[in-house]
């Protein structure tokens, strides 16, 4: 973990997983789940690094959490809602831009070649950040709450976003799906999206019960 300072003077420990190349590599922002940057998130970030990249995770909890923290899967009322109701678009504006910014200045990193990646939580914090950051990609899975709480960062949006969507997840009805999907048509912003049919919510996460190994 590297700890960073943010424009609000608070601190903000970010997990870092970095590819191996004696050239500067792309960067990615990871944004993580509703259950902290667990060892999941984690995990994900050591992976795409070994494709290439530098990948930072910031722990977007901490204005409220206060460092590392992670709950169990089965615990989101309990333990990890109150951190997720903490998580504004004015701590979001300080967290991403504080993040981008350690990024960009990364020795390793080609700063022209910056992406974000979110799950969850993270899928609707990446809209957010390809809307208020000059990314050159993003890709959200399964970001609830887009609809509606960010629809009208649609036209904002800076990259191409990829929409990964679980066909059997409850949590994100179709109508969202067209709310969202139409709104960037609608913005002409270019966009892919693809609902697996066998997927539920979280189906990227092998430590969670709804994985779908064949959707992932």
């Amino acid at each position: 973990m590297t700890k960073i300072k943010l424009s609000d003077g608070t601190e903000m420990q970010i997990y870092i997983a970095r590819g191996a190349s004696a050239k500067k590599l792309p960067g990615i922002i990871l944004i993580q789940e509703a259950f902290g940057v667990n060892t999941h998130i984690r995990s994900v970030a050591d992976r795409i690094a070994l494709e290439g990249y530098v990948v930072y995770a910031p722990e977007i909890y901490h204005h409220s959490a206060g460092d590392n923290f992670t709950c169990a899967y089965t615990e989101f009322q309990t333990k990890a809602m109150p951190h997720y109701e903490a998580v504004t678009r004015e701590t979001l504006d300080v967290d991403l831009k504080g993040t981008h910014e350690a990024l960009c200045a990364d020795p390793a990193v080609d700063a022209s070649k910056i992406g974000c990646i979110g799950f969850c939580l993270g899928g609707r914090v990446t809209f957010y950040a390809n809307s208020i950051l000059p990314l050159q990609c993003a890709v959200s899975f399964y970001g609830g709450g887009i609809d509606p709480e960010m629809l009208d960062c649609a036209d904002k949006q800076s990259g191409p976003i990829f929409l990964a969507w679980g066909g059997k997840d409850k949590h994100i009805p179709v109508s969202s799906r067209k709310k969202i999907s139409g709104a960037l048509s609608r913005a002409k912003k270019p966009f892919i999206e693809i609902a697996f049919a066998d997927a539920d919510h979280g189906f990227f996460c092998e430590e969670r019960a709804s994985y779908h190994a064949d959707s992932a």
